[in-house]
């Protein structure tokens, strides 16, 4: 008692650490945490009583023992649901547990051998311990639900998507038709809805769309599904490829799915995804509130009291679902996703990026860096930024077909507007007319425009008309001479670059 007063004297008037009163007094830290929460426990203050002697203090402290039938016994089921909570250890319980019922309480060793012991006497499962707004485990179930196209009688079968936190055991569970990243995004989203929260962590099983690589000590995230996590501020945990225990919570949880949902409603029948998460909704609620077997609350009672205070807040807007891809620009600058093309910066050509892919938009991404942003293409085939062009090219980039058939129209004539009108019907992409269209442009330059507008006629009748035959026109100056009369009867044909009939050489 002599070193419990010398504690006391330390901690209260030298203000010392726990660590330097232990090697004043030469005890072991965990002696003196021990001492000083056992004073505190039974309202011993400083400075002492004056009539307070060490006999006095030991009786306050040690009390006499009482038989093993007087000791008042905790409520292990409530020490086990306020183990969740955050913050809370045993040696606090014990505390309480002393302060309430002081001589006739246990001494810490014999508390926490008692409690070790009910818990062997529990099921597996209960003997995990989880903080409250911690985890989330999550799984499909395996088991599936029919459902039925009202129109054709196909069948369908749809998964059954389970989510349960890890403290209360408050289960959220709905139907979708695949396992695929975008249902499984879906799904998540709508389970933190549920919850009107989000844990600290999200514990998955190994399938494709959460881990693209499963490895027990550096699993690999799939990209989609560790954006989300960072916008709900959150972290993915995944379970070890094939260790059960890892996810014996919400395994526990699928089979409570199976027997208390699905085969409720195995009798019925569902001609909607719709209406069979309807159904699940209403046998979901039940699943909650039912109390657990030989105690008096539910999984709702605890999700009330224990997770959903300590879940983290929903961010102010929901996350918007993107695919990851790798692209690599080609020759032209340009990466290809779903048969659309985007530009990006012409130094990147041949670079290999990422690409973020959402209903709107598309972002393209270097070494983390956004270096292209367009919005998602749905009619047209290319969407190109002249900031991202060569300069040699961006002196193109204000051609069209338009400018070029204006100048036709303005300069030369209405045959020159149909040689025009030609090189871009014929090619298929525009820019590929505008080569043969600056020719025309050139022929100008060299020539006059009353001559260049009757070699584009007779190109147009000899069903020629490119730019080497309206410049070997000109050149020969068959321009000049007057067009032939259609004297044979042989079959038009239709005009093409390499057919040019036998006017040509006249």
């Amino acid at each position: 008692m002599k070193k419990l007063i010398e504690i006391l004297r330390l901690k209260h008037e030298a203000q010392l650490s726990n660590q330097r009163i232990a090697a004043a007094c030469g005890l072991s830290k965990g002696v003196v945490y021990k001492y000083l929460a056992l004073a505190k426990a039974k309202g011993v203050l400083w400075p002492l009583p004056p009539d307070m002697d060490e006999q006095k203090l030991e009786a306050l402290l040690y009390p006499p023992k009482l038989p093993s039938g007087q000791f008042v016994q905790p409520d292990f089921q409530i020490m086990h649901v306020e183990l969740r909570r955050k913050g809370v250890t045993l040696q606090l319980l014990w505390s309480e547990y002393v302060a309430l019922h002081e001589e006739r309480a246990y001494r810490y060793s014999q508390y926490c051998v008692h409690y070790r012991r009910w818990t062997k006497k529990q099921k597996r499962s209960m003997r995990q311990t989880h903080r409250a707004g911690e985890k989330l485990f999550i799984d499909y179930s395996g088991a599936t639900m029919p459902v039925i196209n009202r129109s054709t009688g196909e069948v369908r079968q749809a998964e059954i998507f389970v989510a349960t936190l890890g403290a209360s055991s408050y289960t959220f569970a709905e139907a979708t038709w695949t396992q695929t990243l975008p249902d499984w995004i879906a799904s998540h989203t709508r389970a933190f809805a549920f919850f009107d929260g989000v844990p600290e962590l999200l514990i998955p099983d190994n399938l494709k769309s959460a881990v693209t690589k499963a490895d027990r000590y550096h699993p690999k995230i799939n990209t989609t599904y560790a954006e989300m996590a960072t916008h709900y501020a959150t972290a993915v945990m995944p379970t070890r490829a094939y260790k059960p225990k890892d996810k014996a919570k919400v395994e526990f949880s699928v089979q409570l799915v199976q027997r208390w949902i699905l085969a409720a409603l195995r009798h019925l029948q569902f001609f909607s995804l719709v209406e069979l998460n309807m159904a699940i909704k209403k046998l979901l609620v039940q699943l909650n509130e039912r109390h657990f077997q030989g105690c008096d609350y539910s999984r709702k009672d605890l999700f009330v009291s224990l997770d959903q205070p300590a879940l983290l807040p929903l961010p102010q807007a929901h996350y918007e679902y993107a695919q990851w891809r790798y692209v690599k620009p080609g020759i032209d600058y340009h990466v290809q996703i779903d048969k659309r093309y985007y530009s990006v910066p012409h130094q990147l050509v041949g670079v290999r990026l990422d690409a973020r892919i959402t209903a709107k938009a598309i972002e393209v991404f270097h070494k983390g860096k956004r270096v292209a942003t367009h919005v998602r293409l749905h009619k047209e085939r290319f969407s190109t930024h002249n900031i991202h062009m060569p300069e040699a090219h961006q002196a193109q980039s204000n051609w069209s077909m338009q400018r070029f058939i204006n100048w036709a129209s303005n300069d030369f004539g209405p045959s020159t507007v149909q040689v025009v009108e030609h090189q871009f019907s014929t090619r298929h992409h525009p820019e590929q007319a505008y080569r043969a269209c600056l020719g025309l442009l050139h022929l100008g330059r060299s020539y006059e425009p009353d001559r260049v507008e009757a070699a584009c006629q007779r190109a147009l009748q000899n069903q020629s008309p490119n730019y080497h035959s309206i410049a070997s026109i000109l050149k020969r100056s068959l321009d000049k001479t007057p067009l032939p009369e259609d004297e044979d009867d042989q079959l038009e044909l239709p005009l093409h670059d390499n057919v040019r009939g036998k006017r040509y050489y006249h």
